[in-house]
């Protein structure tokens, strides 16, 4: 019997793809399967896993004959998944070997009418590893604010990233992925779901999973489209608490145009906070370091505070 359906979405990344499927093997929890969804055409990734797939007969492999983006593409793994439980592992992250045992505990354990399963994970740059989340949600605050409301200049202070989602299916089918939404797809799942009555994130608060981020590879979350984004929250804006708008306009949205070298959406951005949101000094600090320091340089400056314990409750500092 298939307790967990763990489904990963890829395309164009083989190597990847067989460390983060050897990390679903490799689950303490042996009643689970690896339903991996090729978005498109991709005979490279199908040969890659015809030997894993022999050998284990718990891989299943959904050939899609065209591309249809990550939303649709892990609806589809849903779809087709035979567990109770959900867990999403993107293509070039792993898992530690007792993520999905633990995640079962917990959310199990939770009388929550909606769980959002989630753990912690080494966020791994090519500088630094970094335990992320820092801290844990507020009682009675808000996913959204938990989420995009960030109080330093780094990122990771609250954080539930795709590979740590732990979730039922039944919930997938009822609140699948938005078909079409190119990015910021389980920004926008979370904040959809977090304001169903009863959601509650429920933590595993140990080390299960490794983000791998910042790597010099093609990827949809990091190519900056500042528009699409602005265009996003503009029409999800019920999605948002004003807190939650500033944050993700002021501390997201911003860099990618900065990085795009895209000053003219500097007033556009501020002027959408003012409107719609509610910013705080630090906020507007935050905002201005986007775009007065580079990301290269804000990387650098950020390993290079990691590498000096002493500094860290300084950068972190509520």
């Amino acid at each position: 019997m298939v307790l967990v359906s763990a489904v990963i979405p890829t395309r164009g990344r083989p190597e990847l793809l067989l460390r983060a499927v050897r990390s679903v093997l490799a689950q303490t929890l042996r009643e689970i399967e690896a339903v991996v969804v090729i978005d498109g055409q991709d005979l490279a990734t199908e040969h890659a896993l015809e030997t894993l797939a022999r050998e284990d007969g718990r891989v299943r492999v959904i050939a899609l004959p065209v591309s249809v983006g990550g939303s649709d593409a892990r609806n589809r793994g849903v779809a087709e998944a035979s567990g109770k439980w959900i867990a999403f592992l993107d293509d070039d992250d792993e898992w530690l070997p007792g993520k999905l045992e633990a995640q079962l505990e917990a959310v199990a354990a939770s009388t929550a009418p909606v769980v959002i399963g989630t753990c912690k994970i080494i966020a791994r740059t090519p500088g630094n590893d970094y335990v992320w989340p820092r801290r844990m949600p507020e009682p009675g605050e808000p996913i959204c604010e938990y989420l995009l409301a960030r109080r330093t200049l780094s990122r990771g202070e609250g954080s539930i990233q795709t590979s740590t989602f732990f979730v039922r299916r039944s919930l997938m089918l009822g609140q699948p992925f938005k078909s079409g939404q190119l990015k910021h797809q389980d920004t926008e799942w979370l904040l959809r779901v977090g304001r169903l009555p009863g959601a509650e994130a429920v933590f595993v608060n140990e080390v299960m999973a490794i983000h791998y981020i910042e790597e010099e590879r093609a990827s949809v979350s990091s190519k900056a489209n500042w528009r699409y984004s602005l265009a996003w929250v503009r029409s999800d804006r019920h999605l948002f608490t004003p807190r939650a708008l500033t944050g993700f306009v002021l501390h997201q949205i911003a860099p990618e145009a900065s990085e795009q070298g895209e000053w003219r959406a500097f007033p556009m951005l501020l002027f959408e906070v003012l409107r719609h949101g509610k910013a705080s000094l630090r906020d507007y600090a935050i905002f201005l370091a986007m775009w007065v320091l580079p990301r290269r340089r804000r990387r650098y400056l950020r390993d290079w505070i990691a590498r000096r314990p002493a500094l860290r409750p300084l950068v972190h500092s509520r």
